[in-house]
C-alpha cells in the first residue's frame, strides 16, 4: 500500500551526519505513514558507500552530481512520485519519536494550507530548549524583506518556553527548510524551489509563492524536531554571506509587484551598502566582496522573471508592515513578543 508522505533528505558530503541522525529518523518515523528516502547529491565523500553498506533498507535516490538544495530537491521530489505529502529535512536533523503525526494531522485536517513545520530547536548536548537560528517558530519577512522569526531576531536566539505555542496552529509567512512538509502536487504547482538560487533563501521564495497561490503556511507547535545547524555552509563564510543576499534581491524582485519592487529594492541597497561597509571597517573583506558580486550577479539574474504579482502579500500582516532594522537595532525590541510593546 502506497504511503501519504516522503521524508527526503538531502544529503551532500555528509557521510558523519547520517550515521549520527539517519538511525534515529529511521525508528522514530512513522513506518506505516511515510517512507525515509536519501537522497544524494553527487557526494565525493564516503556517502553512498555508508547509505549501501550501513543503511541498505534506505531507499536512495542518486543525482550526478551537486545541483544545491534547490535544484537537488527539484529532482529528487520527480522521483518520488505517488506521495500525497513531502518533507524536505535537513540531513543534520534529530527527530523525536511521534514528530511526524502532528504535521500530518494538520494538513489532513487544514486543505487550505499549503505547507507546515514543526518548532525548529537546537540540537543541544546540555538539554536546554533553545530555539534555532534557521526557522525557530515560523518565519516572517519585514517591509524591506528582512527575514525574521517567533523566537529569533537577528543573532538574539530564545529559549523555548512554549511561548509561542498554539493548540489551534499558527499561520506564519514563512517555514523553515530544516522541516518543510508540503503537499506534493502544490510543490509542483508553484514550480518547486528556484534552482536559480541554489541554496539559502529559496525556501522563502517558494513559500511567497505558495501563499500567492492562495494557500496558508502554518507551524505546528505539537513537534518539534533539534537542527544542528551548518552542515553545508556554517556562518561567516562568503559564499553564504554572497547566497544570502543575493537571493534575497532575487526574492523581492521576482514576488513584489514591479512598481512597488523597485522602491524596496532601493531601501535595500542602501542597507546593503551599509553592510558593505561595516565589513570593511570589521577587516571581514572576503565578506565585503561576497556583497559586491551579490549585487553585480542579481543585475544579471533579474532578467529571467518577467512575471509579476499585482498585490505585495507582505502589507496583508502587521509583521510584513514592520521595519525590523528600525525595531530591533533603535528600538532595542530584541524579541518577538516585544515587537508590539
Amino acid at each position: 500500500m502506497k504511503k501519504d508522505v516522503a521524508v527526503i533528505i538531502l544529503n551532500w558530503n555528509s557521510a558523519p551526519l547520517l550515521r549520527r541522525y539517519l538511525p534515529g529518523v529511521l525508528q522514530n518515523t512513522n513506518p506505516d505513514m511515510a517512507d525515509v528516502i536519501v537522497a544524494d547529491n553527487g557526494s565525493t565523500d564516503a556517502s553512498r558507500q555508508v547509505l549501501e553498506e550501513e543503511f541498505p533498507q534506505v531507499p536512495t535516490i542518486l543525482l550526478d552530481k551537486n545541483y544545491g538544495y534547490a535544484e537537488g530537491y527539484n529532482k529528487s521530489i520527480a522521483q518520488a512520485t505517488g506521495y500525497k505529502y513531502t518533507v524536505l529535512l535537513n540531513s543534520d536533523v534529530r527527530t523525536p519519536q511521534g514528530w511526524l503525526e502532528p504535521l500530518y494531522r494538520y494538513m489532513d485536517e487544514h486543505p487550505q494550507v499549503g505547507a507546515v513545520q514543526p518548532k525548529v530547536l537546537q540540537d543541544r548536548d546540555d538539554g536546554r530548549q533553545v530555539f534555532d537560528y534557521a526557522g525557530a517558530a515560523g518565519g516572517y519577512l519585514d517591509k524591506h524583506g528582512y527575514p525574521y522569526c517567533r523566537g529569533r531576531l537577528f543573532s538574539t536566539i530564545e529559549d523555548d518556553r512554549g511561548q509561542y505555542d498554539s493548540a489551534q496552529g499558527t499561520d506564519v509567512f514563512w517555514a523553515s527548510g530544516a522541516c518543510l512538509m508540503v503537499r506534493t502536487a502544490l510543490y509542483r504547482e508553484v514550480g518547486g524551489l528556484d534552482s536559480a538560487f541554489f541554496a539559502h533563501m529559496e525556501e522563502i521564495d517558494l513559500c511567497w509563492r505558495i501563499w500567492r497561490s492562495g494557500h496558508r503556511i502554518s507551524l505546528v507547535t505539537g513537534s518539534s524536531i533539534y537542527h544542528l545547524g551548518g552542515g553545508s555552509l556554517p556562518q561567516g563564510n562568503p559564499f553564504k554571506t554572497y547566497l544570502n543576499f543575493r537571493n534575497n534581491l532575487l526574492m523581492l524582485y521576482k514576488n513584489l509587484p514591479r512598481r512597488e519592487g523597485r522602491r524596496v529594492l532601493l531601501v535595500r541597497r542602501l542597507y546593503d551598502a551599509l553592510a558593505f561597509f561595516q565589513s570593511l571597517a570589521t577587516l571581514h573583506f572576503a565578506d565585503a566582496k561576497a556583497i559586491v558580486k551579490a549585487h553585480n550577479d542579481f543585475r544579471t539574474m533579474r532578467t529571467r522573471y518577467s512575471d509579476f504579482p499585482s498585490e505585495n502579500l507582505l502589507r496583508r500582516t502587521a509583521e510584513g508592515r514592520r521595519n525590523i532594522i528600525v525595531s530591533y537595532y533603535l528600538r532595542r525590541r530584541s524579541t518577538f513578543d516585544r515587537l508590539d510593546g
